[in-house]
């Protein structure tokens, strides 16, 4: 039995890396006997941090003096043969090809003929080679550019499975023609994954918090406004740091990709060159490069400002209060999910003081919201468990053991 869980890992997205070792857990659990393998951009990546076998996703490289010449002198028309092929040749021999969760259907900083296309060929590859294809608990939009549009909603068809992680990306799903509103909602698989040990935590007047700082420049990767975006960002976020260093507060700064280190360190810039030393010595920055190492920063705080998605939810996972700053429908559908009204604003546009009036009702409130929390999210593994096994119903039965018998013992046959 061989299970491709397809996607784009090992490109130093921790929520993502996070989404496919969960599902991993969760079939290892179900199916030991599987074979799982996982295909991606960076599969070195994926298998010195996860252990998890892999295949590349990128274009083939033809190598050798010929077949390079015959490619340039033909308009390197047999490389793209290649490499519209080469999906059908990775898959070959498996049984499912599995989209664990991840933002899956939306076309944030990508070009249609980029990520949004390998989306589409993949999964025309894995019809081709008569494999089951299942998208689980994924994201779904916006996608924005008509071209991005067409290849992801044509991939969207091609499954005999679909689920996603939230109401608002299955309707919006549904606005474009794919299905009719009874694919399953299911609960994001990070919510799978096993927390880092409960440490009991001193009541303190000062707190920790943790602010989550995101390389964002809009939308549409490197836009005509791009810099203008990210600077108007990190102007507000660096003066919300800063006001709470003030008040006497200890702050951890989070990430969730490896790109945002660049706003990281903007960051520990301006602040150093505005605030004392005094301030800046209750700054935290540890890196963190899987999403147990984010659970484990979070679980040092006792108020969460996150942007990323899956900051939002470890926060949600280890019950602590938050605000969003969020880019896209999907952190407000998840607080709405959790109760947490009037907790959200979009990263472009976000008020400073409305952040701040946000941030002390959080705190006031932090042991409501994380009852909260419990409630809302104690069923969620109970779902998860639900699903992974309805997605395995798509497979064929695992083989029967045979029973040794004792020697002499009369056989049933």
């Amino acid at each position: 039995m061989k299970i491709v869980l397809f996607g784009q890992f090992g490109c130093g997205n921790t929520g993502n890396d996070g989404s496919l070792k969960a599902m991993a857990d969760l079939l290892r659990d179900a199916r030991p006997d599987a074979e799982i393998v996982c295909a991606c951009p960076n599969p070195a990546n994926v298998e010195s941090d996860l252990g998890i076998s892999s295949i590349g996703t990128s274009r083939p490289v033809m190598t050798g003096r010929v077949a390079s010449f015959l490619n340039r002198v033909l308009l390197r028309l047999p490389g793209r043969i290649i490499h519209l092929l080469d999906p059908i040749r990775q898959l070959k021999g498996a049984d499912m090809v599995l989209v664990p969760g991840t933002g899956f259907l939306d076309d944030f900083q990508e070009i249609p003929r980029g990520w949004p296309l390998m989306i589409l060929r993949w999964c025309l590859a894995a019809r081709l080679v008569g494999a089951r294809l299942a998208f689980v608990s994924i994201g779904a939009g916006p996608i924005r550019h008509p071209m991005s549009r067409f290849f992801l909603t044509a991939a969207a068809r091609l499954c005999h499975y679909r689920s996603y992680r939230d109401i608002q990306s299955r309707d919006f799903m549904v606005k474009l023609g794919i299905g009719r509103g009874t694919d399953q909602v299911c609960p994001d698989l990070a919510f799978a994954l096993t927390p880092p040990p409960a440490k009991p935590r001193p009541v303190r007047d000062v707190l920790t918090v943790g602010v989550g700082v995101m390389a964002y420049s809009g939308w549409v990767n490197r836009g005509a406004n791009s810099e203008e975006i990210y600077d108007l960002y990190m102007g507000k976020v660096v003066s919300f740091i800063g006001w709470l260093l003030e008040k006497g507060h200890d702050v951890r700064l989070l990430t969730g990709d490896i790109m945002d280190q660049r706003a990281v360190w903007h960051a520990l810039e301006r602040l150093q060159a505005t605030l004392s030393p005094e301030l800046t010595s209750a700054l935290i920055v540890e890196p963190t490069t899987t999403l147990f190492e984010l659970m484990r920063q979070i679980a040092l705080t006792d108020v969460v400002v996150a942007s990323r998605f899956h900051n939002v939810v470890c926060a949600i996972k280890l019950k602590r209060p938050l605000i969003s700053l969020g880019y896209a429908e999907k952190n407000e559908a998840l607080l709405r999910q959790i109760g947490l009204y009037g907790f959200s604003q979009h990263i472009e546009h976000f008020d400073l003081d409305l952040l701040k009036q946000q941030f002390m009702r959080a705190s006031a409130e932090r042991v409501e919201i994380a009852d909260r929390m419990a409630i809302v999210t104690s069923g969620y593994m109970k779902r998860l468990i639900a699903q992974r096994d309805a997605v395995l119903e798509l497979l064929p039965s695992p083989p029967e053991r045979e029973v040794e018998l004792a020697p002499g013992a009369p056989s049933s046959r």
